[in-house]
């Protein structure tokens, strides 16, 4: 077991405005999180410090063993797999999806001048096929629906086997046969064991794969709630995060919420 992220008081604010307050938060190599909380609770900011992408106003960060702050950036972050919308259109529309994996060995989002190896393509075909993609590879990243592109993302993200893997709602905006179809390839990655620690942002418990294993819940930009997800996960501490009376309920290691 290894740690892979650390934080220690970390806080975030701009323009006078606090968006994460003195979180500490830690994961082992070995675990699988899900992150939630409400609109604003500061769930995408507290991802992209662990993608290396920002620093904290105040506090500590360590990633990989490695401070923010004093490290390399461009040596840490290809040693992190992220995958979010926002990633996705800095995509080229007409980039072939077999080019949008492969290009992750360089860390860019569209195909220019790099040289890539045999080796480089064969990863990038496996992975495609692990991810039910393998026969889109000739397809335009652009005329992909948008449970496609998401899949997309994630196998560009896993490409160059990273360390740690982070998702910003990888099953936003998809309908429930593409969400479902989503979930069951993440739950079979999740449950791996040679695959990397995996932190997901997402706002609905239902959208949590099987086989993660614990739970961050924020509100205001604080923690609630964090650790196994038997302990963090309650009904009690989602309507604490949620400002309303929530009901959850577990079925098959699938979890439900409503309001009562």
């Amino acid at each position: 077991m290894v740690n892979v992220l650390h934080f220690s008081g970390v806080s975030v604010v701009r323009g006078g405005t606090t968006i994460l307050d003195s979180v500490d938060w830690s994961v082992d190599d070995d675990q699988r999180w899900v992150i939630l909380g409400p609109n604003g609770a500061g769930k995408t900011t507290l991802l992209q410090i662990a993608a290396a992408l920002i620093h904290p106003t105040s506090g500590k960060a360590e990633i990989l063993a490695e401070p923010l702050g004093g490290t390399d950036l461009f040596e840490l972050r290809p040693r992190i797999g992220f995958a979010s919308t926002a990633m996705a259109r800095r995509v080229p529309a007409d980039e072939k999806v077999l080019d949008v994996v492969m290009t992750a060995a360089y860390s860019v989002t569209g195909r220019w001048n790099e040289e890539y190896e045999d080796i480089d393509e064969r990863r990038a075909q496996r992975v495609l096929s692990e991810w039910k993609l393998d026969h889109l590879a000739a397809r335009k990243f652009g005329t992909l629906s948008d449970g496609e592109q998401k899949r997309v993302q994630i196998a560009r993200a896993v490409m160059t086997d990273p360390e740690m893997l982070l998702l910003d709602e990888p099953a936003a905006s998809l309908d429930l046969g593409a969400r479902e179809s989503l979930l069951q390839l993440l739950s079979g990655y999740a449950s791996a064991v040679d695959s990397p620690a995996i932190i997901m942002v997402t706002h609905h418990v239902e959208e949590i794969p099987r086989g993660f294993t614990h739970a961050l819940l924020l509100s205001h930009g604080g923690v609630v709630a964090a650790g196994p997800l038997a302990e963090a996960l309650t009904a009690a501490n989602l309507s604490q995060a949620f400002g309303l009376s929530i009901e959850l309920t577990e079925n098959d290691g699938r979890f439900a919420a409503r309001a009562v």
